[in-house]
């Protein structure tokens, strides 16, 4: 099948490659003209585990273009656009406007059947009531007719999208026609899991309520973990018992400083914001976030337990990325902590294998070392989980841990967060 997409970051650039690799032509349409050139060369336009490898295998079978005329050279097209907060909360449609009108303007002319399908994470009644008129109006067709609408809600962890795109749990596929529906059954038809067939508007609503009840376990972990820790109890051992239940899953009770990254935290904004205009009040959900903003905060509270002034002490963190295996900051939990240490008047030494040149922009004034210089800092924050942080050698340090690293135990003074 020939797939152009729009958008090339995680979603997009994970999205279109996967399809390459199973034999598909693709066309991956962007307006930053680096990201294009970037692409064009084979290299990962963002750092994810296992996708430069497949653009070098695949090499032939996609390019890039900042022409959106070229989507008239495929069959489907993806909206994988970026759909960020507004400083209320709710979602930001800027792109997925621009995205469909652009769409809307190149198959004016063309003839034949095109599906668009959005991928992006978008509120329920976006789909049929913002894409669908955009595209209708600029291209003077009708959808269900001339063109088919379609809504596919991406599931992808950062640090194993590529894994993700490949095994999925499930393929979520919301149809307003037939032709679109029969399009994307054939695209998937090798995908070993279980498909939902279901309306637009429900689609859209499993993404939102998917990463909505993740995020509420994580905040619900780590108020647990709060008590425990008061009371002197490991919450992992807690949860290990409770995630024995299989009503309820040991998965997402990692209790700690809570969660970032790009989805979970702007998701639950937006259907807390919408849950208001249909006049709803989300009552958990605004928990949830509320929690969360604090958590990353008990690492500081636990540091001031044994150094109670932080001025001019030199205090070392260890994680910038939100999670391991990603270069990803947005939401990260090291930003509070760091912006934190400096108000203190903390000097501040971090290390992130990976995400290091994107924080540097946010915190220059910030000392960027080795993992071994870090520990030589008077005490040591773990903000992130990677792999190499189990070797290290944290022997006569302070230590104050918000994901478990179970070397870190061996520190002259380690507090857990929840544990």
């Amino acid at each position: 099948m020939k797939i152009s997409v729009i958008g090339s970051g995680y979603v997009g650039i994970v999205t279109g490659i996967g399809f390459a690799e199973l034999g598909n032509d693709v066309i991956f349409i962007d307006i930053d003209r680096g990201r294009v050139d970037t692409i064009n060369n084979g290299d990962a336009p963002i750092y994810e585990k296992g996708l430069e490898e497949l653009m070098k295998k695949n090499k032939g079978r996609y390019h890039a273009s900042d022409d959106y005329r070229e989507i008239k050279n495929s069959e489907i097209t993806f909206i994988c656009v970026s759909t960020p907060s507004n400083p209320d909360g709710s979602i930001n449609l800027k792109y997925i406007k621009s995205a469909s009108s652009s769409v809307g303007d190149v198959i004016r002319n063309k003839a034949g059947f095109h599906a668009i399908v959005v991928k992006s994470t978008v509120i329920p009644g976006t789909t049929e009531g913002v894409v669908r008129p955009l595209i209708e109006k600029n291209s003077n067709k009708s959808a269900g007719k001339e063109f088919g609408i379609a809504m596919n809600p991406e599931f992808l962890r950062e640090g194993s999208a590529v894994e993700d795109f490949f095994h999925p749990d499930r393929i979520v596929i919301g149809f307003a026609d037939e032709k679109t529906k029969n399009m994307l059954s054939e695209l998937y038809s090798d995908f070993n899991c279980e498909k939902l067939f279901t309306d637009i508007m429900s689609a859209e609503m499993i993404k939102y309520a998917s990463n909505a009840f993740l995020a509420t376990k994580v905040s619900f972990a780590n108020e647990i973990g709060n008590i425990c820790k008061k009371l002197g109890i490991d919450s992992y051992e807690v949860f290990k018992g409770v995630g024995l239940d299989h009503r309820i899953n040991p998965s997402f009770f990692r209790a700690g400083i809570g969660f970032g990254g790009s989805c979970f935290s702007k998701d639950v904004k937006a259907l807390v914001s919408k849950a208001e205009e249909v006049g709803e009040e989300p009552e958990i959900l605004k928990a949830v976030l509320e929690v969360n903003e604090k958590q990353p905060l008990k690492l500081i509270e636990l540091l001031k337990e044994h150094i109670p002034d932080l001025k001019g002490r030199r205090i070392g963190v260890l994680g910038l990325a939100f999670k391991p295996d990603t270069d990803d900051i947005r939401e990260t939990r090291a930003e509070p902590v760091i912006s934190a240490l400096l108000a203190e008047g903390a000097r501040v030494v971090a290390y992130d294998p990976k995400a290091t040149e994107h924080f540097r922009k946010i915190f220059p004034e910030v000392e960027y070392a080795s993992p071994e210089k870090v520990l030589e800092s008077e005490a040591v924050l773990i903000v992130t989980e990677w792999d190499e942080f189990e070797s290290l050698d944290y022997s006569g340090k302070i230590v104050i841990d918000g994901r478990k690293i179970e070397k870190a135990r061996q520190a002259r003074i380690y507090e857990g967060v929840c544990w």
